[in-house]
């Protein structure tokens, strides 16, 4: 196995597929699309050019960029010359990718579509050496390096087929951070190599083997979800990529497209559920869905209306996806994968099949290959062909999380007696209120997943008397804030009916501001970040905690 080299399956769809369009990108109205021949030749050139600057064998190569066609392409053309990949996202302040450039020992750096390469670069070494992707309308110019079709046409193509071999290093990833420092996880070829086994024995994503897939790449590709779920699965079982424009073109993206998978997080899945309720009332559908011939209709429609048409299959997974709104996608026809993985586990861990009648409200069972086991901590213990290495020059951590060949995830949980995987929450989540008693606010967050008028929600009280319980309201619930104050209210007196007396909420507040990667508030995938919770609003606990009102909402 030392020497055996890894079999990189792009070669076979290179030339199976190749007058096929593999990468589409958008310009307003227009799409200009890539087959695999031509992506295969300009990566080849990319690669010849990669080791033409001289560099060591095996160097760290940067990525930093949106979601586009030359994403790939440099991506395809740093394994092809026998270098390691080191993606970033593309959101990063200057003194953050400083750190990471010099802590990853980052040779060279590849920079993309932007919006704030002008402050990014003061953390960027002068002497870097840049390969800068063409200029993305609305995006940062980036004028630093060599421009794109420059150093691409300036090479021949590589005409060797380079293997690497399966325990050479494929990619170093810097995990978002959402309990600390970023720490570099590093992954092997045959890490990757053996993600194929998820398909292979499930296909959640209902692949073609033949490469008659549609993916479409919107969620950040630094990110090991997208990496593994889109762009290695297009590697592997060939396909189409087609990209998003921008946030504002989604849904006419996403409609032109039409994929026949979709992967998501939870918060994308729930903008959907809200933008379908803005133009029809819960009320109002569920009468509709009553009627068996219009039932019909109105599915085939909203699914028409999402861009949903085709789609063979969904995914969610990143953060938990709660109950309430899987169910209120099977009502209208449409059935989720919840899955359940990490950067550390190449993504690969559990999935449910959505058509399972049992393991309600769990992440499913074990992946081929997987053994999971839960800690007398209640952690979750997982082992298996899909953890990482090591993280990078970090031995202290390494120790900490890899013990004995079990990856210690850090994440709480129980398995029922089926093997099905139930997560309750973050093992560092947890907090003590001023009872001295711990709170583990996943649990209680879960008892408000159906609530339509939450976009996001964060269970806190670090130091208070009883936790509370703030969340993001959603458009509709902006527009009713007497009526919504007043539901609230009585779910808030249900839930706690339910509740031992230290772990009752005491108030909701709905903020006034959406949590999102921008105020760093959550990860460029929308994980809350509870750290940043706290730092915002901590010092306001203690005087909504006196409050009379039991919803409160945040004052502009």
């Amino acid at each position: 196995m030392i020497d055996e080299l890894f079999d990189f399956p792009f070669y076979k769809w290179e030339e199976k597929l190749k007058n096929k369009p593999f990468l589409k990108q958008p310009f307003g109205d227009l799409w200009e699309n890539y087959t695999w021949e031509q992506v295969g030749n300009m990566a080849r050139k990319l690669s010849t050019g990669l080791k033409s600057m001289g560099l060591p064998e095996k160097s760290h190569i940067g990525l930093v960029s949106k979601n586009c066609r030359e994403w790939i392409i440099a991506d395809l053309a740093i394994s092809m010359s026998g270098h390691i990949s080191v993606p970033f996202f593309p959101t990063l302040k200057s003194y953050e990718i400083e750190k990471l450039l010099d802590f990853g020992d980052v040779s060279a750096l590849f920079v993309g579509k932007l919006e704030n390469w002008e402050e990014m670069k003061k953390g960027v070494r002068d002497d870097m050496p840049i390969i800068a992707f063409p200029h993305y309308k609305d995006h940062s110019k980036v004028s630093e390096g060599k421009q794109w079709y420059d150093f691409v046409n300036e090479f021949d193509p590589q005409t060797e087929d380079f293997k690497p071999k399966l325990k050479d290093i494929w990619t170093i990833i810097f995990t978002s951070g959402t309990t600390g420092d970023p720490k570099g996880v590093v992954l092997t070829y045959e890490t990757l190599y053996n993600t194929k086994r998820i398909t292979e024995d499930g296909n959640p994503l209902k692949v073609d083997f033949s490469g008659n897939n549609d993916f479409i790449s919107y969620m950040p590709l630094n990110h090991i979800f997208e990496r593994v779920v889109i762009e290695h699965s297009a590697f592997r079982f060939g396909g189409t990529i087609s990209f998003v424009e921008s946030l504002e073109t989604f849904g006419q993206n996403l409609n032109d497209v039409k994929p026949t998978a979709f992967q998501g997080v939870p918060r994308i899945y729930s903008k959907f559920q809200e933008k379908i309720l803005m133009k029809m009332s819960q009320k109002k559908l569920t009468i509709l869905l009553k009627i068996p011939i219009i039932s019909y209709i109105i599915k085939k429609k909203l699914r028409a209306a999402l861009g949903m048409s085709r789609v063979r299959s969904l995914v969610t997974g990143a953060a938990a996806m709660p109950l309430e709104l899987l169910d209120w996608y099977k009502s209208i026809g449409i059935y989720i994968t919840n899955g359940y993985g990490m950067t550390e586990n190449c993504a690969t861990c559990t999935n449910l099949n959505p058509y399972q009648p049992l393991g309600r409200g769990s992440v499913g069972k074990a992946t081929s290959g997987v053994d999971l086991k839960i800690s007398e901590q209640g952690e979750i213990l997982m082992k298996g062909p899909f953890t990482l290495t090591c993280y990078y020059k970090n031995e202290e951590i390494t120790k900490e999380t890899l013990r004995d060949g079990w990856l210690y995830t850090g994440d709480k949980g129980y398995i029922d007696d089926d093997g099905f995987l139930y997560i309750t929450g973050r093992v560092k989540d947890m907090f003590k209120t001023s009872k001295g008693k711990y709170i583990e606010p996943g649990v209680l967050e879960a008892y408000f997943g159906n609530i339509n008028e939450f976009s996001q929600l964060c269970v806190v009280g670090l130091s208070c008397d009883q936790p509370l319980l703030l969340a993001v309201p959603s458009e509709l619930a902006i527009k009713n804030k007497e009526s919504v104050s007043e539901k609230l209210a009585k779910v808030l007196e249900e839930v706690n009916e339910k509740l031992d007396n230290y772990k009752k909420i005491s108030k909701i507040i709905l903020v006034k501001e959406d949590w999102v990667p921008e105020n760093g508030m959550t990860t460029p995938t929308l994980k809350i970040k509870r750290a940043k919770i706290d730092e915002k609003f901590s010092d306001k606990y203690a005087e909504w905690e006196k409050s009379e009102k039991t919803v409160i909402w945040e004052q502009v």
